[in-house]
């Protein structure tokens, strides 16, 4: 990081002085490019040494594969190795075999590649890259030898040494020079989150709430998903790490009860201002719990005081049975499971990293569930298919010499960038990022490395290029321009056993790179360019047909992968939400409401084996009535006015059930249904519960 030098007019005599620069280095960049330097020279020398056919495909590998967190690249490896392993077995059974039927090959590897990807949309773990690597290890050892396919079991074997020894050495390195663990990371992660939560509750359970929101809180979705993406690196971290997984997973249970409760106690305290009713005790309990939350220096522990006083107060509302203490009843008793939540959050937290036995409840310290999207996952492999069925067919028809390694290029940007809803504007940066590089690959290969005697002069020389580009690839703003950078740069040195400098094979490589790129580019936006709407849409009807199948007590009831997978969705949705045009009908959805009545409709299906017949019919009325509406949302995909027959089923409910005696199960039904008619008809006048019996 520099600053640049500036001109200042001094109060004497308006002489102007000269600030130089200063460079601002972060060490632990520096420590990374390091790093990754020193695995580059490791890998050169073995390669020079094993006098392996492609040394420069070792040095881009090392590259390709470095992450600035030593327990992020951890587990990848053997993902890695296993998708390479994999690509090769299936380049060799395709390659040799088809042979005589190029066109059938073409389609054959296309099908492959394609099927590899929609696996790594699919599966949204680092398992991921075994599918990644699978589908463009079998693409750039294929593509270069379907010309000529006589020796491609030794090439097969010679790319599967060159990125083998490359993973391994930049592993090891890595793991040695640099070990910052996962686990600092998720306990920061986890503490941001929290202190945002904290401020956010603050303001939503005071009077300046606004439905403004929304953006911020599906940002807080969005973080407890990322949390748990962390969490995948710690079982390669240390040896207690099994027990900071099961606390990680257990808190990403606890921080996603957080938003819907937080934000159903909003919802009822609006609700309570509109009408006037907000009564001086609560009033001063808000106030106790505001001052708590923003104060930093607070400690879990002095929550259970305001905790019990929450409680108390909505045993005394929902005593007298009128709407409006309902509704007190219900803000109060959000507020303590919040808070309870938010305690247990932050004790989870603090013990993250540390050893000792977890202590977390099995259903607490089973796995998140993630959203999965079958339809987006087949779209991309898809078009990653087409992708390369057309750019092939353009070098064969074309017959273009370098038509090959422009396929293999291709095919390299295609599956690296396969994952992302439109990869059109990163490909583009790709572009601009390669034409930015080849001027200084030039430089070197034309006027620095003829110079160059010896391997040790060749690393001391490549040094300051590398080391940049690596302090690029460590700074996360910048890290995709460094892939781009890397492949132009290595590839041009072509960094074989022997220097050549050959202008015409280096114009014929940085055209093949360039084309890749633009024919991967104009493809991407013929076929994958898709409308973030269009994508948004369909998690929102992912989420709406999984509400009618919750409310349906004909299916299987499991209400915590059901939140999990509800939180996921609406993580996954707020980056796409934020592109979405202003006036898109999209915005009238709000996923946050759907996720606190999909938590109301938890205690409604428990409570149905424990009240009367009479009760448990009218209790399944408003079950089925939810089934319909959100069935009729999913269908329809746009978010619609809940029918009137389903506030009368929710009044008919609620008037059924304050007349039993309250129990466990009662009562988290009745507060079920309160929050139920506060979410879905929040115009709706009171139900004229006083002349209850």
């Amino acid at each position: 990081m520099s600053r640049f030098a500036e001109m200042t007019v001094t109060p004497e005599g308006g002489k102007k002085r000269l600030q130089l620069p200063t460079l601002h280095l972060d060490p632990q960049k520096l420590l990374f490019s390091f790093s990754s330097l020193l695995a580059a020279a490791i890998t050169l020398a073995i390669a020079f040494s094993a006098s392996l056919p492609r040394p420069w495909w070792a040095l881009l590998t090392v590259y390709v594969t470095a992450q600035p967190m030593a327990g992020a690249f951890r587990p990848k490896v053997l993902y890695r190795l296993a998708g390479i392993a994999t690509g090769a077995a299936v380049t060799i059974l395709l390659v040799p075999n088809l042979q005589n039927s190029p066109e059938f090959l073409v389609l054959c590897l296309a099908a492959w590649t394609g099927f590899c990807i929609y696996l790594a949309v699919l599966d949204r773990t680092p398992r991921a890259f075994l599918f990644q690597m699978a589908a463009f290890s079998s693409a750039v050892i294929s593509f270069p030898y379907l010309d000529d396919p006589a020796n491609i079991f030794d090439t097969t074997i010679a790319r599967v040494e060159e990125m083998t020894v490359a993973i391994l050495c930049v592993t090891t390195v890595h793991a040695l020079l640099q070990p910052w663990s996962a686990t600092p990371v998720i306990r920061a992660r986890a503490q941001s989150f929290i202190g945002h939560a904290r401020r956010w509750a603050a303001e939503a359970l005071s009077s300046r709430h606004t439905k403004l929101e929304h953006d911020h809180r599906r940002m807080l979705a969005a973080d407890v998903t990322e949390l748990g993406m962390i969490a995948f690196h710690l079982p390669f971290d240390q040896r207690w790490a099994p027990a900071t997984r099961r606390r990680v997973t257990a808190l990403q249970h606890q921080l996603a009860t957080v938003l819907p409760l937080a934000s159903a106690a909003a919802n009822r305290l609006d609700l309570l201002r509109a009408d006037h009713a907000l009564s001086p005790e609560l009033s001063r309990l808000l106030d106790a719990i505001s001052a708590w939350l923003v104060d930093e220096d607070s400690r879990p522990g002095q929550a259970t005081p305001l905790i019990r006083q929450s409680r108390i107060m909505a045993a005394k509302a929902e005593a007298d049975r009128s709407w409006t203490a309902l509704l007190t009843a219900s803000a109060c008793i959000r507020m303590a499971e919040f808070l309870s939540a938010l305690a247990a959050s932050r004790r989870l937290t603090d013990r993250i990293g540390k050893p000792g036995r977890p202590g977390i409840p099995a259903m607490q310290a089973a796995s998140f569930a993630l959203a999965r999207d079958h339809g987006v996952a087949a779209l991309a492999g898809l078009a990653t298919a087409m992708a390369i069925v057309i750019y092939c067919a353009v070098w064969i028809l074309l017959a273009w010499p370098n038509g090959s390694a422009t396929a293999a290029f291709a095919a390299l940007i295609t599956c690296s960038f396969a994952t992302q809803d439109d990869p059109a504007p990163v490909i583009g940066r790709y572009l601009l990022a390669t034409l930015k590089t080849f001027p200084l690959a030039a430089l070197y290969l034309f006027v620095i490395l003829p110079r160059v005697d010896g391997y040790e002069m060749l690393i001391v020389t490549l040094a300051p290029a590398l080391l940049w580009m690596g302090y690029v690839q460590a700074d996360p703003k910048r890290s995709p321009q460094a892939l781009p950078m890397f492949s132009c740069f290595i590839v041009a040195m072509g960094f074989l056993a022997r220097f050549q400098a050959d202008f015409a094979l280096f114009v014929n490589t940085g055209l093949a790179q360039i084309g890749g790129i633009v024919t991967t580019l104009a493809i991407t936006k013929m076929f994958r360019s898709a409308n973030m709407a269009w994508t948004a849409r369909r998690i929102l009807r992912a989420n709406w047909a999984d509400m009618a199948q919750l409310a349906d007590i004909r299916r299987p009831f499991m209400p915590q992968r059901w939140t999990a997978m509800a939180v996921d969705r609406l993580g996954q949705i707020a980056a796409r939400m934020a592109i979405v045009a202003p006036g898109d009908d999209l915005h009238a959805a709000d996923g946050l409401a759907d996720l606190r009545i999909g938590r109301n409709i938890i205690p409604l299906r428990r409570a149905l084996s424990h009240v009367p017949h009479d009760v448990r019919h009218s209790l399944g009325q408003v079950l089925a009535g939810l089934t319909r509406f959100y069935a009729a949302c999913c269908r329809h995909g746009r978010a619609e006015a809940p029918p009137p027959l389903l506030l009368a089923a929710i009044d008919r409910a609620l008037h059924a059930l304050l007349g039993l005696p309250m129990d466990e199960f009662r009562r988290a039904a009745l507060r079920a249904l309160v929050g139920m008619r506060c979410n879905l008809f929040p115009t709706a006048g009171p139900p004229g519960l006083e002349v209850t019996a």
